[in-house]
């Protein structure tokens, strides 16, 4: 900042000084112009002793300089012959080598000259008269020292308001830069407080900038972090405490078997098996929960809703004995991720199964308005009670497990993270005739309207964030 304020200063000091020092000689040159001027028009007129046009180059010069007040800054000298005859006012340049031999070749050709000397810079032009053999000139000398003496004043108080300028300016710089920079001190001492163990950290919001934006994109970003971590962190505890039970029924088993007795291998290899398939049952399904919060989890794509309805009908009728109906469909081509949601779909009427029996009625339907596709599946069973409804929804959590039920209770955990995925919410909501009701509700945009549409808004685990644009500078 400084250094560009001070070459600004400068350089428009230069400016000025070029600018008025040229003024300076025009002006002075325009002065001495003037009183050639005038010597024209009286050399033009008559000799008012005779009365008669001039016939005397002195008299004519030494009339001139008896009419005509210089200003202060020249000097009217009258060249008669080979040397000054006359001068005013009284002036000893007349005297100086350097004025004599500056002057001699303008007397016979006339025009305009510069020089140095003891008095300073010179300017001195001439008009050249003759009359019959006897020639001279009238020579108007210009002082150029006083004027940019003037001028030179000038710019030294220009020199001292500007560096006064300058340290101001550079003052309030150097304040208004700490003041500008100081979230970025703060971003860094919170960054480095930050470690892999503790995301918690945020850094202070304040104002309305380009600063104030950088720290919403990262306390946005350590969001995304602590929910990646917590996420990782909850899979790893997950996983752990849900294989212990398998592995510790196998190496159990694996210890206390008696290979020579072929009855007892064969039933703990059977067991083997089975626990092995309820791990990998178990890890496949943590994996999906993982990579629902990941980009690229969904495929978007044009899917008819009624369609979609009556398919999963199809597909569900095979999980058991039960009374399949179809509620309503709707009507509409929307854009989401076919696969994920008959994904839901199914995992919804599985439970339903799980929880009903012969006879029960099992329900699909779907329905459309104002953008939202709403899926659902009820039964006839006995239902989730109020207590219960969010519970189930978490990963592990179960509500009334039923006879023979061998899952894990993450089915209803990935049918939210689909739903999540879409940008949607899952609800149990009372049903009627009674029994359980669970809903999807996302937003879906008909694909007829906007065929360029981009995967819907994701709505990952964990806290989220509003997000901010960018203000203007």
């Amino acid at each position: 900042m400084a250094v560009i304020v001070a070459a600004t200063l400068i350089g428009a000091g230069l400016i000025v000084y070029l600018v008025e020092a040229d003024r300076i000689e025009a002006s002075v040159q325009q002065e001495m112009e003037q009183e050639l001027d005038e010597f024209a028009k009286l050399q033009q007129g008559v000799d008012p002793q005779t009365g008669e046009a001039w016939t005397d180059v002195d008299a004519l010069l030494f009339t001139f300089l008896q009419r005509n007040v210089p200003d202060d800054d020249e000097l009217l000298v009258a060249w008669v012959g080979n040397g000054p005859e006359h001068w005013f006012p009284d002036d000893e340049l007349v005297h100086d080598p350097a004025f004599l031999e500056a002057a001699e070749p303008l007397v016979a050709q006339g025009g305009t000259t510069r020089f140095d000397s003891d008095w300073g810079k010179i300017v001195m032009t001439s008009q050249p008269v003759a009359q019959g053999e006897t020639t001279g000139a009238l020579l108007v000398v210009g002082y150029l020292d006083e004027d940019l003496a003037e001028l030179q004043t000038t710019m030294r108080t220009y020199a001292v308001v500007a560096l006064l300028c300058l340290i101001v300016v550079v003052l309030v710089a150097y304040l208004q830069s700490g003041w500008l920079l100081r979230p970025l001190r703060t971003l860094q001492q919170t960054a480095e407080e930050i470690s892999a163990t503790d995301l918690s950290r945020r850094i202070p919001e304040t104002g309305n900038d380009d600063l104030t934006a950088l720290t919403h994109t990262v306390n946005g970003m350590l969001d995304r972090l602590d929910t990646s971590f917590q996420s990782q962190r909850r899979f790893l505890d997950d996983a752990g405490h849900e294989l212990r039970t398998p592995l510790t029924v196998i190496s159990g088993h694996l210890e206390l078997l008696d290979p020579h007795d072929p009855a007892e291998v064969r039933a703990t290899r059977d067991l083997v098996l089975e626990e092995v398939d309820r791990m990998s049952r178990l890890v496949r399904d943590l994996i999906l929960l993982t990579k629902s919060a990941r980009p690229g989890f969904l495929t978007v794509d044009a899917v008819d809703a009624a369609a979609l309805t009556r398919g999963v009908l199809t597909k569900a009728t095979a999980l058991g004995s039960r009374s399949w109906v179809i509620d309503e469909v709707a009507p509409v081509v929307v854009l989401a991720d076919s696969q994920r949601l008959t994904q839901a779909m199914l995992q919804l009427t599985e439970n339903a199964v799980k929880h009903t029996t012969e006879g029960d009625t099992i329900a699909l339907g779907s329905a459309y308005g104002r953008g939202r596709l709403t899926l659902w599946v009820r039964d006839t069973g006995p239902g989730i009670p109020a207590a219960q409804r969010d519970q189930v929804f978490e990963r592990f959590g179960r509500a009334d497990v039923p006879h023979g039920d061998d899952g894990f209770g993450l089915g209803l955990s990935i049918v939210r993270a689909i739903v999540a995925a879409h940008g949607g919410t899952v609800r149990v909501e009372e049903a009627d005739p009674p029994g359980a009701l669970v809903v999807l509700d996302l937003p879906a945009p008909e694909a007829g309207h906007d065929p360029g549409h981009p995967d819907p808004p994701r709505s990952p685990a964990g806290p989220t964030r509003k997000e901010h644009p960018w203000p203007t500078s």
